[in-house]
């Protein structure tokens, strides 16, 4: 029998503005407006016994109203249940809106408070969520994505680059998929040049190609030792990827697209990708995320979890084989702390939980809440 009881749960939703709006190949073939904000989805939990718990889940472009609504119609229902029963409690949610399926929205929404549970359970527990799951490492190499966006151009994209290297940050990925494939070829050329040949580099496509011209130019990229190339087909062609894996020596990676863990297990049984991206927010959370990552190390994949360092950190740091974390600044203004970086690497910080708090512009970029219990 449990001595502590949920007692509370407030849902947050908040618009994170962009300095800039921001553009990848989506954009340049037509198929999404350029990103101007982020939507983001907060879950405080409290406890009977005073314990807390932060969870968080993200919309871009769109999204934003549905998560929160659809949390605010099953949020309720974790009231008076024990903290400690994440798998139970996420079952629950599941099942309180089955009819809107296991995957996309509907699960990103329950991803808030799941987050908030593993939080507030590693809190309870004196100890950093990575250590909570058994780490294997005390600091994750990171690679920077928000500095080579197409929408900046060429000679910005290289000052960024520069400036996070110099920073301690241990790769750069630019985007690529502009009409003109040639301009591609260009771009990874100039940077490449730009960077000390320590520093790691990946490009990523957005889905924007089909078979043929993924192969083509896979082909040309292949002199420049890239890491991965990232989502150069439509993320659920699966058979697609794994055929691009076989005739390319550069390494595939994907997943950050996809909701739920059957999507995943897909890519890993077609052997699709060398590196396997998931995203927590948007499979559900961490319950789910550390299911796909059971998964993934049975085959041997690598992982390089999709955005949010500030929860990735911790999960890339409990997986067994190689990762890697994605840096995007983008996230910094809504927490009160910032992790550490040296060498190339993302320090796991000793902070229990996720170690961040909401700051007062988070709170000042709030647009509605929901609360329940008391």
């Amino acid at each position: 029998m449990t001595s502590d009881r949920i007692k509370g749960l407030t849902l947050s939703l908040a618009y994170l503005p962009l300095a800039t709006p921001i553009s990848d190949a989506k954009v340049l073939t037509g198929r999404q407006r350029p990103l101007t904000r982020v939507a983001m989805l907060f879950a405080e939990l409290t406890t009977e016994a005073g314990h807390s718990g932060l969870g968080f889940s993200y919309s871009k472009r769109a999204g934003g109203p549905g998560l929160f609504a659809h949390a605010r119609e099953i949020g309720a229902d974790v009231i008076g249940e024990d903290p400690s029963d994440i798998a139970k409690l996420g079952t629950k949610l599941v099942w309180a809106g089955a009819s809107v399926g296991r995957s996309g929205l509907a699960t990103q929404a329950i991803a808030a408070i799941d987050v908030a549970l593993w939080d507030l359970k590693a809190k309870r527990a004196g100890l950093p969520l990575a250590k909570l799951l058994g780490a294997h490492r005390d600091a994750v190499p990171c690679y920077n994505t928000s500095g080579g966006f197409l929408s900046a151009p060429l000679p910005e994209v290289i000052d960024n680059a520069r400036a996070a290297a110099e920073r301690g940050i241990g790769g750069i990925k630019i985007k690529v998929g502009q009409p003109d494939r040639r301009a591609d070829l260009e771009r990874v050329e100039a940077v490449r040049t730009a960077l000390p040949d320590p520093v790691a580099l990946m490009v990523d496509a957005n889905q924007q190609w089909d078979r043929t011209t993924a192969l083509r130019i896979g082909r040309g990229l292949e002199s420049y030792g890239l890491v991965w190339i990232e989502e150069p087909l439509d993320a659920y062609d699966a058979v697609g990827h794994a055929m691009l894996g076989e005739r390319l020596d550069t390494p595939i990676a994907s997943g950050e697209m996809l909701t739920s863990v059957a999507e995943h297990r897909s890519l890993i049984e077609n052997r699709s990708v060398t590196f396997l991206q998931p995203d927590a927010p948007r499979v559900g959370g961490i319950t789910s995320f550390l299911r796909i990552l059971a998964l993934a190390d049975e085959a041997g994949l690598k992982v390089a979890p999709h955005f949010a360092m500030e929860l990735h950190l911790h999960l890339a740091a409990a997986y067994p084989g190689e990762v890697w974390v994605e840096h995007f600044d983008w996230l910094e203004p809504l927490f009160n702390e910032r992790l550490e970086i040296t060498d190339g690497r993302m320090i796991v910080p000793d902070r229990p939980g996720l170690g961040v708090s909401l700051s007062d512009r988070a709170r000042a970029w709030t647009v509605e809440t929901a609360t329940f219990g008391g």
